[in-house]
């Protein structure tokens, strides 16, 4: 599990120091999202949820699809049927890591989920003109760094709490870690009392 909050890191070849997304803040994202969402058509989170009953929908299925194929990259296999099972395992991932937060967080992160999803969300908060699943890794990747690197800290959250997902959801697999050189909990030893 990850925790969205915690001290200050440095992102590799960047001077700036970044923070991780801080439960004020997602709340700020949802209600500034919510806002979002009722001046551009109101009733569009009623009628295209993100996430339903713990499943992500249509829609935030391809959120993510698209999301772990431009974050996780190269670490994905770069052979297409091979990389297409990794994303849909990547997917049920992503629900677990949602399931396992507590609920008033998971409805935060839905209302996110939702709104990033949504058409007139992606082109207002994310950036990206082009929907989700046809979105090329190249516009996902300047849209992203575009909020990473906006001047409003609500595209700046947004984009850490997405990319935090996909990368806590990822890396929550045993099979991740040989590729980043991490061998897996130690084992845990009783000591024993003389």
């Amino acid at each position: 599990m990850f925790a969205l909050v915690g001290p200050p890191y440095s992102a590799p070849g960047n001077d700036a120091t970044l923070r991780p997304m801080q439960r004020r803040t997602l709340l700020k994202v949802g209600a500034a999202s919510a806002l979002l969402l009722a001046a551009a058509g109101g009733t569009l989170a009623l009628l295209t949820p993100g996430r339903r009953a713990g499943v992500l929908t249509p829609a935030g299925r391809a959120l993510f699809a698209s999301l772990t194929d431009t974050v996780l990259g190269d670490m994905l296999p770069p052979e297409p049927a091979a990389r297409a099972h990794a994303i849909d395992a990547q997917l049920s991932r992503v629900q677990d890591t949602i399931a396992g937060l507590p609920p008033a967080m998971q409805a935060e992160v839905d209302e996110l989920i939702t709104i990033v999803a949504s058409a007139p969300g992606r082109v207002a908060l994310v950036g990206l003109l082009t929907a989700w699943p046809q979105a090329t890794r190249t516009q996902v990747t300047d849209a992203l760094q575009g909020m990473r690197h906006s001047s409003l800290a609500l595209r700046q959250q947004a984009y850490h709490a997405l990319r935090d997902m996909t990368n806590a959801a990822y890396f929550a697999d045993p099979a991740a870690w040989p590729g980043i050189g991490y061998p897996g909990p130690r084992p845990v030893t009783a000591a024993v009392s003389a």
